[in-house]
């Protein structure tokens, strides 16, 4: 922890304050009241294809030391198909049976360092985090369901007439583990049993628009309630059966007016256990002026104000957690000298993935490249070299996040996505720290 704490006060090379005040409610002295660190959740997005061109395995949360801090895996993501359920299948851009339960993982990338057979039961992902799972039993791991590009569906599946129907073939597949046989012969009943220990709805969004093609409709507000609520009883009805309580929650947005839009919000927080809130992508390369995508503290638009947002419409603290980006946004073409923060911009940085996008343990290894610069005051640091601008949360930032969520009495911190980490869990572990858990 001494090492930890040294790299974090280590000094940046150049000091910059911006000049926006930091609002009261974030400026204010630590509430008395805040959250024990026991009860925080540190939460993490393993994403299924990260196996393939980042070769981030399950095995990893283990050796890089993340699976022993986070209090919940978020495996992203199940498919909603146009009736309006949960369903497992083999089709470029609709799902991907073979990443979750069909490879057989080898002995070298394996938890257990066990090899899979071909055609056992639970392979893949879905078997590597039940091998997670028993090496670190207060671990818990949820099911997400949707995200940016697999939402297309969600308003169909919380119709009223569908969503009895929707709930129990999620249920059926994911936590009653009935996977069906594919090609490749893994799956059958209660293969998958045990994997997951609830579900997070992360639906992108309701009576808003998302991804292009995303069905709308103005009754999708009530109807996520409708839906919170219906996934509520299933699963505590499940629990009855399994002595088991099985936990519910949901991503929710940044925009006030997609919170205002789509949800109810006071009736879809009873229902979850906990919610995690937007703390990314406030701005990015769509726009040709460079600017912060995660700050703490902005004039113009904060992770201060979007937790503001929803516990003024009646979302209790302790089940807000603050999301936290494990990359960055980047330009190119920067023009107007200075530090390079708000300043024209002619496009997308090159990123290793995509445009504009770079994972912190890139940003992180090329870090000697640039200048680091640094707002205390809004809580976040970007990389300059006088062309190229890349903002992003550093181990400091991330530190400063936790220690503010920890004060406020908030529920914790979640990530997207853990595989942007070093080798090593720089961020996860520093989290962790701050989080005193």
């Amino acid at each position: 922890m001494r090492a930890l704490l040294r790299l974090l006060l280590m000094p940046v090379v150049v000091f910059s304050v911006a000049a926006a005040a930091p609002s009261a409610s974030a400026s204010g002295p630590a509430s008395a009241g805040g959250s024990k660190g026991s009860t925080l959740r540190q939460v993490g997005y393993f994403t299924q294809w990260g196996i393939y061109g980042r070769q981030f395995y399950v095995k990893n949360l283990d050796t890089s030391g993340a699976a022993a801090r986070l209090s919940h895996v978020n495996y992203a993501f199940a498919n909603v198909n146009a009736e309006g359920r949960c369903f497992e299948v083999n089709a470029a851009g609709v799902g991907d049976a073979w990443a979750d339960y069909q490879w057989p993982v080898p002995a070298e990338l394996s938890v257990d360092g066990v090899g899979d057979a071909w055609g056992e039961p639970l392979n893949g992902n879905f078997g590597q985090l039940l091998k997670l799972k028993q090496k670190y039993p207060k671990l818990k791991v949820l099911l997400s369901i949707g995200g940016w590009t697999w939402s297309t569906y969600f308003s169909n599946a919380a119709l009223p007439e569908n969503r009895a129907a929707f709930v129990a073939s999620c249920l059926d597949i994911f936590i009653k583990g009935n996977l069906p046989i594919l090609d490749g012969g893994s799956g059958g009943p209660g293969s998958a049993a045990g994997v997951f220990d609830g579900i997070d709805l992360d639906w992108e969004w309701p009576n808003w628009p998302g991804e292009e093609g995303n069905v709308i409709r103005p009754e999708d507000k009530a109807n996520f309630t409708g839906l919170v609520n219906e996934f509520r009883s299933q699963l505590d009805n499940l629990g009855k059966a399994t002595k088991k309580h099985y936990e519910l929650t949901a991503f929710l947005p940044a925009n006030p007016g997609a919170i205002d839009a789509g949800f109810e919000v006071s009736n879809v927080f009873r229902a979850l256990d906990f919610a995690t809130v937007q703390g990314y992508d406030y701005h990015g390369t769509w726009e040709s002026t460079t600017n912060q995508q995660s700050a703490l503290r902005s004039p113009d638009f904060s992770l201060t104000q979007v937790v503001s947002d929803w516990m003024s419409r009646g979302a209790p603290a302790r089940k807000v957690v603050i999301g936290i980006p494990y990359y960055g946004h980047g330009w190119t073409g920067v023009t107007g000298g200075g530090n390079g923060y708000q300043q024209p911009a002619a496009g997308a940085a090159s990123g290793k993935w995509e445009a504009g996008f770079e994972d912190f343990k890139e940003l992180r290894a090329n870090q000697s490249k640039y200048t680091l610069y640094r707002s205390v005051r809004d809580g976040h640091a970007w990389l300059f070299d006088g062309t190229t601008f890349w903002n992003y949360d550093d181990p400091a930032v991330v530190f400063h996040k936790a220690l503010w969520a920890r004060s406020r009495g908030l529920g914790g911190t979640m990530v997207w996505s853990l595989d942007g980490d070093t080798d090593d869990a720089l961020l996860t572990r520093t989290i962790h720290f701050g989080l005193g858990r």
